[in-house]
């Protein structure tokens, strides 16, 4: 019989693990979205993350960096599907500066495979200074990092369902929450009123609106549309190689019943002819 405190403790245990970190309390509780990538079978969808990475480029790279994006990761595998030849394509497109040279100067040159996403600002300080003081995160692992308040019993259900999304969720209802302020309300000089950022008054005006990006696939040009490709693309950027985690997760169960199916007929054998 199973120890009950050994049983607790791992249940106790479980329960801490599903626990998400508390990013959004405060604000509006997101909706949860449908996303291609969702689940043990989820798959990025190409096409949103070109798009994405449109508006990114376009929009959020004007402010915000992704100091862990390489020009080369487009290109990769279950990315959004570039050539190498369009990937070095863009990365020629920014300059880059490299050096010392020979005389001890630094220099621009177009940009590499190798180079990382160009930061919009040389430092934290200059980055302050052109947005008021407040100083936009970089969106490498932004996806990941960003969560809000489930509360229980919500968490526990999240763990046996495998709900990992919440940081798209967040991402995606913050960028479409810029509404007028509730009656009463006062909005600190500077700042204004998102129903899902914390405290509701945020430093970001409002980033995206109908027409602003320009799709050439037929996808409508909403501003919640840009909403969740922006927010796939981020959360590729996050966690890249989540269809080769998924894909080599679903071989390693399959190789696991077959290994406890041998394992089960191997002892059949061996002590089939030992009374008990």
């Amino acid at each position: 019989m199973i120890n009950r405190s050994i049983l607790f403790g791992a249940l106790a245990s479980a329960l801490l693990l599903a626990a998400p970190v508390k990013a959004a309390e405060g604000g509006d509780r997101p909706h949860r979205e449908s996303w291609s990538f969702a689940g043990p079978f989820g798959t990025y969808d190409q096409g949103q993350l070109q798009r994405g990475f449109k508006v990114f480029r376009e929009v959020c790279a004007s402010c915000h960096s992704a100091n862990f994006l390489y020009f080369r990761n487009l290109a990769q595998e279950g990315g959004p599907g570039f050539s190498e030849a369009q990937a070095k394509a863009v990365a020629s497109e920014y300059q880059i500066t490299d050096g010392p040279n020979d005389q001890g100067e630094m220099f621009q040159r177009p940009g590499r495979l190798s180079d990382h996403w160009p930061a919009p600002f040389p430092n934290e300080q200059a980055a302050r200074v052109a947005n008021g003081g407040a100083y936009p995160p970089d969106f490498s692992v932004l996806a990941k990092a960003r969560s809000y308040h489930i509360g229980f019993p919500g968490f526990i259900t999240d763990a046996f369902i495998q709900y990992q999304e919440h940081g798209v969720d967040y991402i995606h209802a913050l960028l479409t929450g810029y509404v007028e302020p509730p009656a009463g309300t006062t909005v600190q000089p500077g700042l204004h009123y998102n129903k899902y950022f914390p405290g509701h008054q945020i430093a970001m005006p409002k980033p995206l609106s109908d027409g602003q990006v320009e799709y050439t696939d037929g996808t409508p040009q909403t501003e919640d549309q840009y909403s969740r490709d922006v927010s796939a693309f981020m959360m590729w950027m996050a966690e890249p190689h989540l269809d080769a985690r998924k894909r080599m997760g679903f071989q390693v169960f399959i190789f696991l019943i077959l290994l406890s199916g041998l394992l089960y007929f191997t002892k059949k054998k061996v002590w089939k002819n030992v009374s008990h």
